[in-house]
């Protein structure tokens, strides 16, 4: 009984596998073609419907290329419907680089203050390994977004526009990771000294890793000269702005008034109850990121109701689960993965969240929804991968996919009950960094 797979349980297996005509029909589908094309549940193919009784965009989607910048895209396409309605545009993007330079040079010093606080621990605690392992990520929350447009503003994509590093931050990053990690190590041996010495130390990692955003993005822009024509090809002109200027000028949403409201139902999460992720965040003195733990029905509502009101909403989900970008679609029993494998897949979403096989995993933007009889049947999805994928960018979301796979989006404080706005200024409940909750920033 020492665990080893013997000959004769080898040969069990294979037996069990060949004497069964549709393991083996299975075997011949799946190693010709993907086993998406043989899982294909088609009754829900066939079913698949993509009008809705409110949408809202009428606008093209962006493109985060090959970074990790959902988070970023979601919020920015968020505020950029207020934009082209303030300025008659057809169309506007933000520009994403400009926030994820902020973004970067925040980050590394939200780390480096980190690394200072936890200088007392081996190198080998579980937290500061973490805190090492997950340096220097495209990930973020809700809370990070609001917290960089609030410190740096904005500015149109033209005065910032992407770079070869900003659509593909693989080698950015990796120069990145070394920096912070071998910053890292100087700045805990000279918190050794003195509390002092460590931020001396860190202030000569952030000189380089502002250098090295500077090479990759090129340099923020301190103002801008803001003019435009609008599609009815009427000019113009608003002057010199700086990004902070333009923001507080032409983001119509109030940042401030917004929380995020999440569907965790694993036992150890209490409805009505905050939380926040130890060590998740950005800008050093921004409101941490807090969470509000609620019934799923309750973020269906929100979110219909923001919808039917005319504005989009930002949300985090699990996105590459049970979807197809052919289709452009989503559906909880999409793939009938039990019948092709003759295997149950029991778990729920708390289960799933506990043995880690769901976490947030991108953030997305609803603009539309379809409501029948006072229920949400199915949902219009903004995504940031292009026009490509899906139907010219966008997706349909049945309502089966949201209960399971949405964990989070953000809301207006107003749209709480009085009970659940109290609840929003209690003490949170601290998650380990490497709480699945945190995943969306990584």
């Amino acid at each position: 009984m020492n665990g080893t797979l013997a000959a004769a349980d080898l040969e069990l297996l294979r037996k069990d596998f060949s004497t069964n005509p549709a393991y083996r029909l299975a075997q011949n589908a799946v190693t010709r073609v993907s086993i998406d094309d043989v899982a294909i549940n088609r009754e829900i193919v066939n079913g698949i419907d993509h009008s809705l009784s409110t949408h809202l965009d009428d606008w093209k989607v962006t493109n985060q290329e090959r970074s990790g910048r959902c988070w970023l895209f979601a919020g920015l396409n968020l505020l950029r419907v207020g934009v082209m309605r303030k300025t008659g545009l057809k169309d506007f993007e933000f520009s994403q680089n400009y926030a994820m330079f902020w973004d970067k040079i925040e980050r590394a010093n939200y780390f480096l203050e980190a690394v200072i606080e936890t200088a007392d621990r081996d190198v080998d605690d579980r937290t500061v390994a973490y805190l090492l392992e997950s340096v220097a990520n495209d990930g973020g929350q809700w809370n990070m977004f609001a917290a960089i447009v609030a410190k740096h503003g904005l500015v149109p994509k033209g005065y910032m526009p992407e770079t070869q590093s900003s659509s593909n931050t693989l080698k950015l990053n990796s120069a990145l990771r070394y920096l912070l990690r071998q910053g890292a190590k100087s700045v805990r041996e000279a918190a050794g000294t003195s509390a002092e010495a460590a931020r001396a130390e860190k202030a000569e990692v952030l000189r380089t890793v502002y250098r090295v955003l500077c090479i990759h993005l090129g340099t923020p822009p301190e103002r801008f000269d803001w003019q435009w024509t609008d599609k009815d090809k009427q000019f113009h002109r608003d002057g010199v702005l700086t990004p902070q200027e333009f923001a507080a000028k032409y983001v119509e949403l109030p940042l401030d008034e917004y929380v995020c409201l999440v569907h965790d139902p694993r036992p150890s999460s209490p409805v009505g109850r905050t939380f926040t992720v130890e060590y998740l965040g950005n800008v050093i003195g921004a409101p941490p990121v807090t969470y509000l733990n609620v019934e799923m029905s309750l973020i269906k509502s929100i979110a219909a109701q923001t919808l039917q009101g005319g504005e989009p909403v930002w949300f985090g989900c699990d996105v590459s689960k049970m979807m197809s970008n052919d289709y452009g679609f989503w559906d909880a029993a999409l793939y009938d993965l039990p019948s092709v494998y003759d295997a149950a897949f029991t778990l729920d979403k708390a289960e799933r969240l506990a043995y880690h096989e769901t976490q947030m995993t991108h953030a997305m933007l609803f603009t539309g929804v379809d409501v029948l009889d006072g229920v949400t049947r199915r949902w219009r999805v903004e995504n940031s991968w292009g026009s490509d994928r899906g139907k010219d960018g966008f997706y349909t979301m049945n309502d089966s996919w949201f209960d399971e796979y949405v964990f989070e989006i953000a809301a207006r404080r107003s749209t709480l009950s009085p009970a659940l706005q109290r609840a929003l200024d209690t003490e949170p409940i601290v998650l380990p960094a490497w709480d699945p909750m945190g995943a969306l920033a990584r």
